[in-house]
């Protein structure tokens, strides 16, 4: 049995056997290195994603829905005032003292 080579520093392996790839290391593919690229990162611990929530969903909500109101509660009420109407005199005409009275008409 042949005992395994042994590799020194500057060995010449040949490449893919014994972990040596294109350049010497995993991932190194002999381009030249980057310069001047700065990558900026935050710690988990300093973050707040959730920061100024119920601030905004409190006073953020009450002043959108101050703004908008006069826009849909109009209609709103004019609705509902007119289907009360109409509910009612629908049950008006249709009882037996709304029959008696307009009875001759319809």
């Amino acid at each position: 049995m042949r005992p395994s080579q042994i590799f020194r520093s500057g060995g010449s392996a040949e490449v893919g056997k014994y972990g040596k790839y294109l350049g010497g290391e995993w991932g190194a593919l002999g381009s030249q290195t980057q310069k001047g690229v700065v990558s900026y990162g935050l710690s988990a611990n300093r973050q707040r994603p959730l920061a100024g929530t119920l601030n905004a969903a409190i006073f953020n909500t009450w002043r959108r829905f101050r703004h908008q109101v006069l826009y849909f509660a109009p209609p709103l009420i004019i609705a509902y005032v007119t289907m009360e109407w109409a509910i009612e005199r629908n049950e008006y005409l249709n009882s037996k003292a709304g029959r008696l009275e307009f009875g001759e008409e319809e």
